[in-house]
């Protein structure tokens, strides 16, 4: 499809994931007319959302796709324990509170989800899984959206914004080589973060980004981001906050998505290029720490360590893409990950050592632990001592980044000098450090996308114009 540049859009949104197609289907169904631009081509749309498996929404019981309760107070929890307090607590609860309803909305937009989940992720409570993964969760939302009559536009970059004060009047697009502008009555930029510009993760990491492999979309590159913040916005955030999480070394450097993922670490040791352990690989339940490691990883030497395990371990993980190291002696494993065989050798001992029996279970924080040594491992403490004996090599993989721009309850963008943007609004990753100041739970950065989207594309629908006679509220049919 062509950019009618003679037409002027109710609302114009800038992205094509979740948090996108959320705002188009919430502003058409309010009466307004909607031009999504994509700078990925058709085949590559939908930024991260592609990868995506499940979503985080509060809920007071169990459903046919969930298997108990998730009540507000408990979600609120998380995500301060996770965040480590570094949220907007207004944001965060209001959030919450509008998740309730998403489970129920998204299926009315055509989405569906798999029964509950269960073994060893402890998610089948308090996430919902898309039937058929993140790809066709988004499938769905465009159907639906071009159903709507939603516009789609792909390989169109917003370039930059035209502002007026703190009003939104136009959009530079770039495509096919040429430049076009755009007027709309209204905006909502959701075209996800900067991982993908690895010049900008430079800017808060140095060269140790140059190792960091993106497990998303290569189209995040920042562009609307920095459009925004010449215009004016207010930034939130800093280059350093991520979804980062330990990923197989041997991914590829962009899109390697979910597969590349390894949820071994609480199942054994991790050691770094000098084969010394560096952190708990027991502290927490998986689905609420998992993302501290790519974090941790960043920080060693090369931006490389090495999850060390043996046959008792094997199979109570979710695998990588990618085999794991095998070999019959640890001495022979550090051979084949270029350890020092003896440090490696000595740092398991100690280990083994320092292990003090309990009754393992993977699915609780258990009373397997270690004494005497440092660092602690809190819980699923064994011994590592039955052959063979495996290991993944693990880099960093950047999901989002967390730098973005401030809103208030109703998705509208914050402008530096205070004053709240008329007619511009923000959803997904490009406002998740609202919420997301640092850490991560599985599936809340859906939620985010989901719940901002929406209400953004209501907002927008309301605020088109303020020459127009508009209800006080929109009236939203499913």
């Amino acid at each position: 499809m062509m950019i009618n540049t003679k037409q002027e859009y109710d609302v114009l949104i800038v992205g094509g994931g979740n948090a996108a197609l959320c705002a188009a289907i919430a502003a058409r169904r309010n009466g307004a007319t909607v031009l999504i631009l994509e700078s990925a081509p058709k085949f590559y749309r939908g930024g991260n959302t592609r990868h995506t498996r499940n979503m985080r929404c509060a809920h007071d019981a169990a459903t046919a796709t969930l298997s108990g309760p998730y009540l507000e107070d408990e979600f609120f929890d998380d995500l301060l324990r996770v965040t480590g307090g570094n949220t907007d607590e207004t944001l965060a609860k209001m959030m919450i509170a509008e998740s309730k309803d998403m489970l129920n909305w998204i299926v009315q937009q055509g989405v569906r989800f798999q029964p509950s989940l269960g073994g060893t992720l402890s998610l089948g409570r308090t996430n919902s899984f898309f039937l058929g993964g993140g790809r066709a969760m988004l499938n769905a939302l465009y159907r639906t959206a071009e159903h709507l009559g939603v516009d789609v536009v792909y390989d169109a970059e917003v370039v930059d914004l035209d502002f007026e004060g703190p009003r939104f009047r136009s959009a530079t697009v770039s495509r096919e080589g040429k430049t076009q502008r755009i007027s709309a009555k209204a905006l909502v930029a959701a075209a996800g973060g900067f991982e993908a510009n690895i010049e900008w993760l430079k800017e808060g990491w140095g060269e140790a980004a140059e190792n960091f492999l993106i497990r998303g979309t290569p189209y995040n590159r920042g562009v609307l981001l920095k459009a925004l913040l010449r215009a004016g916005a207010r930034q939130i955030g800093d280059t350093t906050q991520c979804h980062a999480v330990a990923i197989d070394a041997r991914a590829p450097k962009f899109d390697g998505g979910i597969i590349t993922r390894l949820d071994c670490v609480v199942f054994g040791i991790v050691v770094n290029k000098n084969a010394e352990r560096f952190y708990d690989e027991g502290e927490d339940v998986w689905p609420k720490r998992y993302a501290i490691w790519g974090r941790l990883v960043a920080a060693q030497p090369d931006q490389i360590a090495y999850i060390i395990f043996d046959a008792a371990s094997l199979e109570l993980f979710m695998p990588s893409l990618y085999p794991p190291v095998k070999a019959a002696t640890i001495e022979e494993l550090a051979q084949k990950l270029g350890l020092d065989d003896e440090a490696l050798a000595k740092t398991l001992a100690d280990f083994n050592a320092a292990v003090r029996p309990g009754t393992f279970d993977p699915t609780i924080l258990d009373d397997c632990s270690t004494e005497g040594i440092e660092p602690k491992k809190s819980h699923w403490a064994r011994r590592i001592q039955k052959a063979p004996f495996y290991a993944y090599p693990v880099r960093p993989g950047i999901t989002f980044t967390y730098l973005g721009v401030r809103v208030d309850e109703k998705a509208r963008i914050v402008m530096d000098d205070g004053r709240t943007a008329e007619n511009a609004f923000a959803a997904g990753e490009i406002m998740a450090g609202n919420v997301l100041g640092q850490g991560y739970a599985a599936g809340i950065g859906m939620t985010i996308g989901s719940v901002f989207g929406r209400i953004a594309g209501r907002e927008a629908a309301f605020a088109m114009s303020a020459d127009e006679t508009r209800p006080s509220r929109p009236l939203e049919t499913a």
